[in-house]
């Protein structure tokens, strides 16, 4: 075997890097989004041999809705670029080009094996910028391809030394090729084909036969005039093995899917459900499409579903010619590589075994799949094509009058190639531009239209979005989900109606259920969604809450295992003020899903409505054990211990706040917590710097301002705190709370009776009946020595709340003040234009103390925010299908939070000490 040289390592390299390097700027797109952004295996939370038990996707195998592609090899890489990169694009897309550098590599040292040094290289040269590949590399997901490839051709080239020098059987190597065969089918399942690439190339390669010679050996044995040649019982005995490593492979991947193949609707595969002819037409047709991708990659589409191909229905259909002339090619190829033993015509027979074996299980002849053509499963086919060119060049440049144009042409090719798939590049540089360059080559595919219109619906162009989903429509009228997307979109743009008949549309062409037949095998489960969506939209309005849980209830009964139907009717059901069969409705979701952290958050947000404090608790920290990082259970469980005034709690609620604010660095709420924790623990310098940090994220945050306002005037530093409510009332006028407190530093801080008459009267305009604001303002005019007004006032204040007491103290004492200074023929009201005296005596003193005290029963900390949210994936929003659709999220119940125990206390006592203050000022007035 040829030792490929640095050079040719360096070459290869360098223009895979020079065709590839602009991937790196392109995003996670279409599969990429189910495979990488929303596939839970890939977080470090998620145990690691769940990875084993689940598919490509992150569903369980077991699940009926799974895919059943299970490549565990190639999730664990996209977790180790987790673990390095989050969800940094650009690092998945170099480890992807790292391993195509890889796998040309590999290949070139294959091509050794039957083409010279210069062919091999060229092989190796176009395998490594066909325009094909771009699927495979660009493509996230297509690292399936990428690593079941590096495996395969390890696995070929260890079985090639698997002949020893003396034509013995060497076993280390074969036992190497059957572990790396089972990683080749970890990574995808086509790896497995390696073994009959191994079969081709021991009976045809290593032994030398030929179809004639095989055919002789037979009938001597059959006639018993001859036994099997020794060369033909080792060969045998290796096939035997690595047939039986096979059947074991298939065996076990058998039991991994439960048996169950994976289904598909006529929307992905339209010919797996077609009668005959049509379905053997098509299919075979497919294959000269194949064929002519990897000749001619000029057209390339990210997706061929749906009615991309039309349906190839009679026989006398012209296309049936191009399927006659491909057969036509591979057979005179297969004949020639068969019936001779000349090394061209071993290098023809293997690779077509790299063209035919690998394409074997994406080829629909044998059992369908979920697509009609997928570029990226040509990933190891096109080895085959690459060999055949080189070979094909080999020949011609041989001779002489036609090696210069052929070593142009190649240069032509090699470079057109490489350009192609540099710009290709781009194409997957986001969905939109992926999808709008499909509609370039395919306008006959709803899916596409859908997809173009998902992405402007991502970046909020839903009347442009609009117009591409009914564009999907018309292509696809019987699209369920084009006429879904058509109703989020309306429902988007605030058209309730119209989003209502798209609904009711794509919900008239559900099959209907028939008995003794499981409905999923008929429809998309994704499809199951339209009832959810359109529950979705009616329960907005009161009055048909209980049609939209007929809804929910009939999605759940044609699939009991429906896990988002049973989320959707919880949260209707809290809605409906039962929270009893809400909670039942998620412990059944639950029994499908115990690993969902969101089920357990929505389970303690029941408890929360069901005054189960500790049970609410209990199952925030299950979602937390699940998702360490979920933001919603981590803040409204710190936002549970912080209400239940339990120092020990505080601790851990602290600590959880900080979590959040780092899972969510710009929402002011978390910070805001933070100042309020401190607070309840004295600790005002924090509590300053969260409240300081909580109103720079969110200007006028009204709890926040008025908060770090009360922290200045209990820390004696009630001059700080008057900057901080005029910002409170610049945004929130109205706010009675920051109008008393700032009153009360006006009048007893600054001495500034008129901007505190001013606070008060602002209440009383806002609301006349306002106790505390009456009161206060009838202190205003007793400092102001306006004894009658003030007696009016008061008098006023006993009729808006006769049962009040120091109410009807503080009249009295006015009353006897009245009389004493009118006993000393003193005036009862101040003078026009006498200032008042500098000189203040202990009356005065005290009268200002009455005036502090007026706050009694407002001046406790304000309502903290906050609100639980409900954070199913679909809690008032419509639910997606696949890539044409998108989930949308929608707002919870919202619930604010009570006073803590501590609060309580606290107003209690300054309660307490403002009724002695009272008691102290009447018995001086009075003995006065």
């Amino acid at each position: 075997m040829a030792v490929v040289s640095w050079k040719e390592i360096l070459l290869l390299t360098g223009l895979v890097v020079l065709c590839y390097w602009n991937s790196l700027a392109c995003g996670f797109v279409f599969d990429d989004v189910s495979a990488i952004l929303d596939n839970k295996d890939l977080r470090p939370s998620t145990p690691l041999h769940n990875l084993f038990l689940n598919d490509f996707w992150g569903t369980p195998m077991v699940e009926e809705r799974s895919h059943k592609s299970y490549r565990p090899l190639t999730v664990l890489t996209f977790r180790l670029n987790y673990l390095f990169s989050e969800l940094s694009a650009a690092s998945y897309h170099l480890l992807n080009v790292v391993l195509h550098v890889v796998v040309c590599i590999l290949f070139l040292r294959v091509c050794r094996l039957f083409l010279d040094k210069t062919s091999g290289l060229l092989a190796a040269l176009l395998f490594a910028v066909h325009p094909i590949h771009t699927e495979a590399v660009t493509g996230v997901v297509g690292r399936a391809e990428l690593l079941s490839s590096i495996f395969l051709l390890a696995a070929f080239l260890a079985y090639t030394r698997s002949k020893g020098v003396d034509h013995s059987i060497v076993w280390t190597p074969i036992a190497l090729t059957v572990v790396l065969v089972a990683a080749a089918t970890l990574c995808k399942e086509q790896g497995i084909t390696v073994i009959g690439i191994c079969c081709v190339h021991e009976v045809f390669v290593a032994q030398g036969f030929t179809l004639p010679m095989l055919v002789d050996t037979l009938v001597q044995v059959l006639q018993g005039k001859d036994g099997f040649p020794y060369a033909v019982l080792q060969t045998l005995l290796k096939l035997i093995v690595l047939i039986i490593s096979t059947l074991l492979l298939v065996i076990v991947r058998v039991q991994v899917i439960q048996s169950q193949l994976p289904v598909f609707t006529r929307f992905d595969n339209p010919a797996a459900v077609s009668p005959i002819p049509t379905r053997q037409l098509t299919f075979n047709y497919l294959l000269s499409v194949n064929a002519w991708l990897l000749m001619n990659p000029s057209e390339l589409c990210c997706d061929w579903t749906m009615g991309t191909i039309p349906l190839v229905e009679s026989p006398l259909d012209l296309r049936n010619i191009a399927t006659l002339t491909f057969y036509v090619f591979l057979g005179c190829l297969a004949y020639h590589s068969l019936r001779y033993r000349h090394s061209s015509a071993k290098t023809v027979i293997m690779a077509l075994s790299f063209i035919v074996l690998p394409f074997i299980p994406a080829s629909n002849l044998f059992f369908p799949v979920g697509f009609v053509v997928a570029e990226r499963v040509l990933y190891v086919p096109s080895m085959g094509f690459c060999v055949l060119v080189a070979h094909g060049f080999k020949n011609v440049s041989h001779k002489r009058n036609l090696k210069k144009i052929s070593w142009f042409m190649v240069g032509v090719l090699l470079t057109t190639h490489a350009v192609k798939t540099f710009n290709r590049n781009w194409d997957w540089e986001s969905e939109y531009t992926l999808f709008s360059s499909a509609l370039k080559v395919n306008r006959n595919n709803a899916k596409l239209w859908n997809n173009v219109g998902h992405a402007l619906e991502n970046q909020n162009g839903y009347e442009k979005a609009l117009r591409y989903f009914l564009q999907a429509t018309r292509v696809q009228p019987d699209d369920i989900g084009a006429h879904m997307n058509v109703g989020r979109t309306y429902k988007n743009l605030n058209q309730s109606k119209e989003a209502e008949d798209a609904y009711l549309v794509a919900k008239s062409l559900m099959p209907q259920i028939i008995p003794g037949k499981k409905y999923a095998t008929r429809v998309a489960p994704n499809h199951l969604n339209v009832y959810i969506n359109l529950a979705n939209l009616i329960r907005a309005n009161d009055s048909r809450l209980e049609e939209a849980d007929q809804l929910y209830r009939q999605a759940i009964s044609m699939r009991p295992d429906f896990k988002q139907a049973y989320i959707s009717r919880g949260e209707l059901l809290l809605k409906m003020n039962k929270p009893m069969e809400a909670r039942d409705a998620y412990l059944r979701a639950l029994e499908l899903d115990r690993a969902n952290a969101d089920l357990w958050y929505n389970l303690a947000i029941v408890n929360i409505e069901m005054k189960e404090p500790s049970e609410a608790l209990k199952n925030f920290n299950h979602a937390l054990e699940l998702n360490p990082r979920h933001k919603l259970a981590l803040f409204n469980s710190a936002l549970l211990m912080q209400e239940s005034g339990e120092p020990s709690f505080r601790p851990e609620a602290n600590r959880r706040f900080l979590t959040y604010v780092e899972e969510d660095p710009d929402d002011a709420n978390g910070y805001f917590n933070l100042g309020m924790l401190a607070m309840d623990a004295d600790e005002n310098a924090a509590a300053e710097r969260w409240m300081r940090k909580a109103i720079g994220l969110q200007a006028g945050f009204r709890s926040a301002l008025f908060n770090l306002a009360l922290l200045y005037s209990q820390s004696k530093r009630e001059l700080e705190a008057l900057p901080v409510l005029d910002e409170l009332l610049r945004h929130h006028p109205e706010h009675v709370k920051g109008l008393i407190l700032k009153g009360d530093i006006l009048m007893n801080h600054r001495k500034d009776t008129q901007g505190a008459r001013g606070c008060f009267e602002r209440i009383l305009r806002m609301d006349p009946t306002n106790v505390q604001g009456k009161h206060n303002l009838c202190v205003v005019y007793f400092e102001e020595r306006d004894l009658p007004r003030a007696e009016r006032c008061l008098e006023e204040t006993l009729a808006l709340a006769p049962n009040e007491e120091y109410v009807r103290r503080h009249l009295s004492i006015v009353r006897g003040k009245m009389a004493a200074m009118s006993a000393a023929g003193q005036p009862l009201s101040p003078v026009e234009g006498v200032a008042m005296s500098a000189n203040k005596n202990q009356e005065e003193e005290q009268t200002q103390e009455e005036g502090r005290s007026t706050n009694k029963g407002g001046e406790g900390v304000e309502d903290r925010k906050n609100a639980r949210i409900s954070s199913s994936a679909a809690s008032s929003g419509d639910v997606g299908d696949n890539q044409s659709e998108q989930l949308e999220h929608g707002q919870g119940d919202k619930r604010t939070k009570n006073k803590s125990t501590k609060e309580m206390k606290d107003i209690e006592k300054k309660r307490a000490a403002a009724l002695k203050r009272l008691e102290e000022i009447e018995r001086l007035l009075s003995s006065d």
